[in-house]
């Protein structure tokens, strides 16, 4: 018997017909499971990562040394969860999806905080994703992200407000 709690009405955000593995840019959420607090906190609209979000921030970072085909062009670590846009360009030999990469990322994390002795910590089970389409929403993703601290107060307790 299953014991994980699925939600029967949770729809997937993925395009069933689009190749997650095309070139172009995608912006990312992933949540902590339980929307637990654990990369830092929010204090009069300040971000302060603390060990745990500053090894997530790391991690992010070193994708694009581990992987040829990846730039990370903008993120925000919140105290539950995580917004950025990488750039995927498979051009070169190694082609990489994008669940792949959200994989390793999410699996390199987990390791990575249990060891710093968070071992019970725990990503949700999927992510969001977006196709950024044109420059214009580009811009506008970044500037949602810039100013996602700015909103953290008001929003932190409705996850529904992750997603753009």
């Amino acid at each position: 018997m299953n014991n994980k709690k699925e939600n029967p009405f949770r729809k997937s955000t993925r395009l069933k017909e689009y190749d997650y593995s095309n070139g172009g840019y995608y912006f990312i959420t992933i949540c902590v499971n339980n929307f637990k607090i654990v990369f830092g906190d929010v204090k009069n609209v300040k971000l302060n990562l603390n060990i745990y979000g500053r090894e997530i921030e790391k991690i992010l970072l070193s994708l694009q040394e581990r992987y040829k085909s990846v730039e990370i062009d903008y993120y925000v670590i919140m105290p539950n969860h995580i917004h950025f846009i990488f750039i995927l360009d498979n051009n070169s030999d190694e082609k990489r999806s994008v669940s792949n990469i959200i994989g390793a990322f999410k699996s390199l994390t987990t390791i990575s905080l249990h060891k710093l002795g968070l071992i019970d910590f725990k990503w949700q089970r999927s992510f969001y994703d977006r196709i950024i389409r044109d420059e214009k929403e580009l811009y506008y993703i970044r500037q949602y992200i810039d100013q996602n601290p700015l909103r953290w107060e008001i929003e932190k307790n409705n996850p529904d407000n992750l997603e753009l």
